[in-house]
């Protein structure tokens, strides 16, 4: 468990010496427990305390980086069992299974497709992480199957082999890439653990048993290999997810430095429907890292969705930029719609007037983030803002007419906002399925 601040107010030397930027050496132990603050602000504090107070300043599970330059990537790091609590922090990676059984043109043409999956959905860009090799034909094909993957795609690498020559060499081939290995298992932990100690590179550990896999890390970290990935291997969906969440609350709720890793799941379900629904409940609890097989546009973008979902900001909704919008080739009389700035609401409409065809402006106003009707009921959406939001935008000076389309479900304000704003007040449909037939009619 974390320390409290009178914990950590007992390992200090208690003498008030206001050098620290406190007044006290309670309201700095305050703060050292919200972690606003570094222990090395206190000049006096003996080497033991400070030794203790950093081991406890360390992340409960580790901080994992995947790859290397432009792709790599970041997993672990939470500090919560729920996201209602804070946030969760490092998007779960999402990585595909290649077997090296495939012809070298089924493997092109398959990483082709697997660079290809990148969307864009509400202002945020959603791509995929990983690509993992698995080694089912000999030593030789396997290493083909390696240069394959060095010259077809950018994205990093995890290397699946039992037989540890070929990963050596699959190793000495792509250790630019900074490759994961897996994984690290009772019988060849040693082995495998010194090949990730002399590359520098991280390693999956791998036991169908939590107490048999805390034991493992415990040995590895004795080896000197610290960047681990935990995987309780293929089980059914419930028992898998009873794994991922003991090993999350091993960590954060239990302090066990020896199961503070991130994890993986790996999904072997040949239905892409059964798969993305998996997938995605090992997003949401907890896995660092899922590979799948599938590659169809549509599972990952579902797969990326709720990824995108779930590790969002609960305190902190999607919010764009409030100003003046335009959209398409418009002009001094293009109509002007007000929606607010939480980021959903103002793509769904943007959509909804691209499918019009009809030129037009999109005045976003500051709501901090929040949608139509919630806004409206927290008063931040109302005439005031509106009007503010026109003079900041300088609506008036990029047309020449005086007409302002509202959202149908916040007709209530048409009255005050025609009198404060001068505009004359044009209620639009409810539902922004309804713009493109508005728009038209209206035109």
């Amino acid at each position: 468990m974390a320390l409290s601040g009178l914990d950590i107010y007992k390992l200090l030397p208690k003498t008030n010496c206001r050098q620290c930027g406190f007044a006290t050496c309670l309201a700095f132990a305050m703060q050292l427990a919200k972690k606003t603050v570094a222990i090395e602000k206190c000049p006096f504090i003996s080497p033991e305390a400070k030794s203790i107070l950093e081991a406890q300043a360390l992340p409960a599970i580790k901080l994992i980086t995947l790859g290397s330059q432009e792709s790599k990537f970041d997993i672990g790091n939470e500090t919560v069992m729920f996201r209602h609590e804070e946030k969760f922090r490092n998007p779960a990676g999402v990585g595909f299974i290649i077997e090296d059984g495939l012809s070298d043109t089924e493997i092109r043409e398959r990483l082709r497709k697997i660079n290809q999956l990148k969307f864009e959905r509400v202002g945020q860009q959603l791509s995929v992480n990983l690509v993992a090799l698995k080694q089912n034909k000999d030593a030789s094909r396997y290493l083909e199957a390696v240069k394959l993957l060095l010259d077809n795609t950018t994205l990093p690498m995890m290397l699946m082999s039992k037989d540890l020559a070929a990963l050596k060499q699959a190793v000495i081939i792509s250790q630019e890439r900074k490759p994961l290995l897996y994984s690290a298992q009772q019988e060849n932990f040693a082995q495998i653990g010194a090949l990730a100690k002399e590359f520098q590179l991280p390693l999956v550990v791998m036991a169908q048993d939590i107490d048999q896999l805390r034991r493992l890390t415990k040995e590895l970290n004795g080896l000197g290999v610290n960047e681990l990935i935990l995987d309780t291997g293929i089980k059914p969906l419930a028992d898998k997810i009873w794994d991922l969440t003991q090993l999350r609350r091993q960590a954060l709720k239990r302090s066990n430095r020896a199961l503070g890793y991130p994890t993986l799941a790996i999904v072997e379900q040949t239905d892409p429907y059964l798969e993305a629904m998996e997938a995605g409940a090992y997003i949401a609890k907890y896995a660092g890292l899922v590979l799948i097989k599938g590659w169809s546009s549509w599972e990952v973008l579902s797969i990326l969705t709720l990824r995108q979902n779930i590790y969002t900001d609960p305190q902190k909704p999607l919010q764009i930029d409030p100003k003046l919008y335009s959209v398409g080739q418009v002009n001094r009389d293009s109509p002007v719609l007000v929606t607010t700035n939480f980021s959903l609401s103002y793509y769904t409409v943007l959509g909804e007037v691209e499918a019009s065809k009809i030129p037009a402006y999109i005045l976003s106003v500051d709501t901090q983030g929040m949608s139509v009707l919630t806004a409206w009921a927290a008063e931040k959406f109302n005439a005031e803002a509106i009007t503010k939001s026109l003079e900041t935008c300088g609506v008036k000076e990029v047309i020449r007419h005086k007409d302002l389309i509202i959202p149908g479900y916040v007709a209530m304000i048409s009255g005050d906002l025609q009198d404060q704003s001068g505009f004359r007040i044009i209620v639009g449909p409810k539902e922004a399925a309804g713009i493109p037939a508005f728009l038209k009619k209206l035109n």
